[in-house]
């Protein structure tokens, strides 16, 4: 087709790179994606690549094999997922460098990159903007906030448009999000920390694809917060869910000043896959004020915490012998391990 946008993808084979890809070639694009897994996906318009973005050779043989118009940059570890952290730091933050580098040598006009609402650990009174500070507390937080100063330096030789993004849901997403799932499906008490009072924004996954693709026709660098509307509390989101699964699962609390030492404790003794960045958020507030990209991108979200919850939740129900037979698949399309949270699944 004439004037078809060819777009380099990192991260294509991870839980969101998978809907992303499926969006741009439908929209008809052109895809190459490079990631540490392998890929099963094929479409006319798609090549897949298995390597490692901090392989900068590696990345400028690409580039200079087909001329891009732009990078979309999604490729991230998560810190659950790896004992090891320096290889976190290198992969999301001189991964970063190198698709910063390339697209600079090889005048790729536009970077799009995934930041996180992890660049904050704190809760907040009010809707987080995009002029608010960035005060990470753990190691992927960090890593994501030196991804956005990078991309920051080479305003003078591409555009790059960063999303700062909350957990990102849909239908496959599991990760940590299937510890929860487990506990509804078995029927066992949901619980939340501080009455479930706290408001927690997600992002459904087809929204940030559609954000994604808006993007390629910004030509100009931003910063933009994106996220769901009307987000509803901890306790209001997972009672709905509940309801529409249909098991005895409750919401049941937990003390706040029990469960945050608790919890600091089972991670400082590499007890449980819940961080810094989890215990300190599981209790607070944090919705993002998407006014600007609402604005400037002509966006908006389509589906809220509840439905997005409830469709991640009926894919684990639906697919739970496979999900336990995956191995070499990225961390969100696999189930975290619970640690030492099996303890408190045997007394719910």
């Amino acid at each position: 087709m004439e004037n078809q946008r060819n777009i380099l993808l990192t991260g294509g084979a991870g839980f969101f790179g998978d809907i992303l890809k499926r969006e741009l070639v439908q929209s008809g694009c052109k895809v190459l994606s490079i990631d540490l897994q392998k890929d099963a996906f094929t479409h006319e318009n798609f090549t897949a690549m298995q390597g490692d973005i901090c392989d900068l050779k590696l990345l400028e043989q690409i580039a200079a094999a087909q001329s891009f118009d732009a990078i979309i940059h999604v490729a991230a570890i998560l810190a659950h997922a790896v004992k090891d952290k320096n290889f976190l730091w290198k992969s999301n933050v001189e991964g970063t460098r190198n698709v910063a580098e390339v697209a600079r040598r090889f005048h790729i006009s536009k970077v799009i990159f995934t930041s996180s609402n992890c660049l904050w650990g704190e809760s907040f009174d009010r809707p987080v903007t995009e002029e608010d500070s960035p005060r990470p507390v753990e190691i992927y937080g960090r890593s994501k906030w030196e991804g956005e100063k990078i991309l920051q330096e080479y305003t003078d030789s591409f555009h790059s448009i960063i999303f700062r993004c909350p957990t990102i849901i849909d239908a496959g997403r599991l990760g940590l999000l299937a510890i929860l799932f487990e506990f509804i499906d078995e029927g066992r008490k949901v619980w939340v920390v501080g009455g479930g009072k706290n408001r927690y924004q997600f992002i459904f996954a087809q929204d940030l694809a559609r954000a994604c693709l808006k993007a390629l026709d910004y030509n100009k660098s931003a910063v933009f917060n994106i996220g769901s509307d009307n987000v509803p509390t901890f306790a209001e989101a997972y009672t709905g869910v509940i309801r529409k699964a249909g098991t005895k699962a409750r919401v049941a609390n937990l003390p706040r000043s029990i469960a945050i030492p608790a919890m600091k404790l089972a991670y400082a003794l590499k007890l449980s896959p819940l961080g810094p960045y989890q215990y300190k958020m599981i209790a607070e507030n944090f919705v993002f004020d998407t006014s600007k990209i609402k604005r400037e991108l002509n966006w908006k979200p389509t589906v809220g915490n509840e439905e997005m919850l409830y469709r991640a939740y009926r894919y684990y129900h639906e697919n739970l012998n496979d999900i336990k037979n995956r191995t070499a698949v990225s961390a969100h399309k696999q189930a975290a391990k619970m640690g030492v949270i099996r303890l408190l699944k045997w007394l719910s």
